[in-house]
């Protein structure tokens, strides 16, 4: 009788020594909904970028490669059933990444290769234009998730989105380049007041199963880490919930909205109220104050079919 594999992850994204984005926003999610995390910090931080100063490490793509290179040499690679990744700034780096995939993949043939494709937001990149590329020609085609915002779609695919046919348009590329899950986790198609996530996964006949959830906008405060966060989330929704996209997103979704919530709550009334500006620090997620929230996720926002 065979014995199932129990779910592992890897991670490979940033790190914070305080607050939480990449790994810190990653890690103790899939924890608390029973999956086990081994981690490496493509870079290691003093804190995120929002911070007027930064300090730490950056991983090399040789530091990578002998990390993994002892996971291979005690036989611990053969444990992973899933690969996720995040935060990354450096070229080479990004195409060790791709190497990992390749013999994750021919140790497991069911392996799931999860990409977030860090690139950046509200119209701004944070990492060097040359990784484009990478992740479009290389990387993407050989990931299972991918879990982009909306300012990475159209990076990737060279095309804006102004509404949900655009959307839709732009997660088919995903799709045609060997996908088989998109998560858009976030777009701004909603104006003022509500965001737009939309889920597409390519069925055996061919076919897209499509959702989308509005979502009521919290407040005008941006937070660093919730796309982190979604990727975590959306993983471990999906591991758990294999046949049931509709719930996976909801759940995922809830959850997130729970931490923001909270992480909002938080804050002084006089900055809730837009009377003051925020500081980072008043900005960092509420990730281990929401942990009930993680672990049983309040469904509120239900996902609609898109035929």
């Amino acid at each position: 009788m065979s014995i199932k594999r129990a779910n592992r992850v890897l991670s490979i994204q940033s790190h914070v020594v305080h607050g939480y984005c990449g790994n810190k926003s990653a890690v103790f999610p899939l924890q608390v909904l029973g999956i086990d995390v081994d981690y490496i910090n493509s870079v290691q931080l003093s804190n995120h970028t929002g911070y007027s100063t930064i300090k730490g490490q950056v991983l090399s793509e040789k530091d990578l490669s002998d990390l993994f290179e002892g996971l291979i040499s005690n036989d611990i690679h053969s444990m992973y059933t899933h690969l996720l990744t995040g935060y990354v700034r450096n070229n080479e780096f990004l195409r060790e990444i791709k190497s990992i995939v390749r013999k994750l993949r021919e140790n497991n043939p069911n392996f799931i290769y999860v990409c977030d494709p860090v690139m950046g937001d509200a119209g701004k990149m944070y990492v060097p234009e040359s990784i484009l590329p990478i992740y479009r020609d290389e990387i993407i085609p050989l990931a299972d998730i991918v879990t982009p915002n909306q300012y990475e779609v159209e990076l990737l695919t060279g095309k804006e989105i102004k509404n949900e046919a655009d959307a839709l348009a732009g997660m088919r590329w995903f799709h045609d380049q060997g996908v088989k899950i998109v998560a858009l986790s976030s777009s701004e198609i909603g104006g003022s007041e509500n965001l737009y996530a939309f889920v597409s996964s390519k069925m055996s006949n061919g076919q897209l199963e499509k959702y989308k959830i509005v979502i009521p906008i919290q407040g005008p405060i941006h937070l660093t880490g919730t796309g982190d966060l979604f990727a975590a989330l959306f993983l471990a929704h999906t591991t758990r919930r294999p046949n049931d996209l509709k719930s996976a997103f909801e759940l995922t979704i809830a959850s997130i909205q729970s931490v923001i919530s909270i992480t909002i709550k938080s804050m002084p009334e006089d900055l809730r109220n837009g009377k003051i500006k925020s500081n980072p620090q008043q900005r960092e997620l509420k990730i281990i104050q929401s942990k009930e929230y993680i672990e049983v996720p309040n469904v509120k926002l239900h996902a609609i079919k898109i035929d």
